[in-house]
């Protein structure tokens, strides 16, 4: 189970990182386009539009690396943190992108506003160029682009955040039982969390420890031994006592002669 989690994670954030490095190649693509167009004919570039190709261009590398990468480092606290603060920052990126290019948001009819100024959308660059029509229709590409790839970093923040939990999971449940010797942590329930307490005390036994062994009901006398133990009619002397350290143990009296008779004992004749 662990083990297909993971595995689902990562296919998901490869997912997400191929639609941003998508994104961020085709802003590139259409700002690259402006700014050559824009140098050959000697028209004005605006400062805006480099920092938009700056951004679309870092952004390519950065998600081209994410791909590659992925199937090595996904979940490592420390690629991950990186990965976490160049996806918020490339959210505030491209807020900038999608700010500049807010011509594109219009109808791209009448009069338009692009990289190359305000104009009549019929008007044409030059000859062999497109129209300002058709400028701002690329606007309006690079600003929906731009929308998208700000979700999907916001996207690929959490699967960060979900890759490096897991990877911390896999670590801390490793092969058991409960999993079947495998990778990945045990299946639970949904009302598993209710049990805690007897979780808890299910995990204090040593799983390693012997069962104890059963103790008899009647405890067999022994002749052998003054330590084993004995029910309690059992006379460990025997009937007629035997010879211990050199003196002569004699039975315990359990009975005495009535009034006037004798009964005699080895150590002596008792009368009442």
């Amino acid at each position: 189970m662990g083990a297909k989690s993971g595995l689902a994670l990562k296919a998901l954030q490869w997912f997400v990182r191929g639609i941003q490095f998508l994104s961020c190649a085709v802003a590139l693509a259409l700002f690259s386009y402006f700014l050559a167009v824009a140098s050959r004919h000697n028209y004005n570039i605006p400062t805006w539009s480099k920092a938009v190709e700056g951004i679309a261009g870092i952004g390519v590398l950065y998600t081209l690396a994410g791909l590659l990468l992925l199937c090595c480092v996904a979940g490592h606290p420390f690629a991950s943190g990186i990965a976490l603060i160049l996806d918020v920052a490339f959210i505030g990126a491209f807020i900038y992108v999608a700010q500049a290019n807010r011509g594109g948001a219009s109808s791209c009819r009448g009069t338009v506003s692009t990289i190359f100024g305000r104009h009549s959308a019929s008007d044409r660059l030059g000859s062999g160029l497109p129209s300002y029509h058709q400028i701002c229709q690329m606007h309006s590409a690079v600003l929906a682009v731009s929308i998208i790839a700000i979700v999907f970093f916001l996207i690929s923040a959490f699967l960060e955040i979900a890759l490096v939990r897991h990877r911390r999971k896999e670590r801390r449940f490793g092969p058991s039982p409960a999993n079947g010797y495998t990778s990945g942590y045990a299946k639970r329930g949904f009302f598993s969390r209710f049990r805690r307490s007897k979780g808890s005390e299910e995990e204090a036994i040593n799983p390693n420890t012997l069962p104890e062994h059963t103790q008899p009901d009647q405890l067999r006398p022994s002749y052998n031994t003054e330590s084993t133990a004995a029910g309690p009619q059992y006379n460990k002397y025997g009937e007629s006592g035997f010879q211990h350290d050199g003196q002569t143990a004699y039975p315990e009296r359990t009975s005495y002669p009535a009034a006037g008779q004798q009964q005699h004992y080895g150590d002596g004749t008792y009368t009442r």
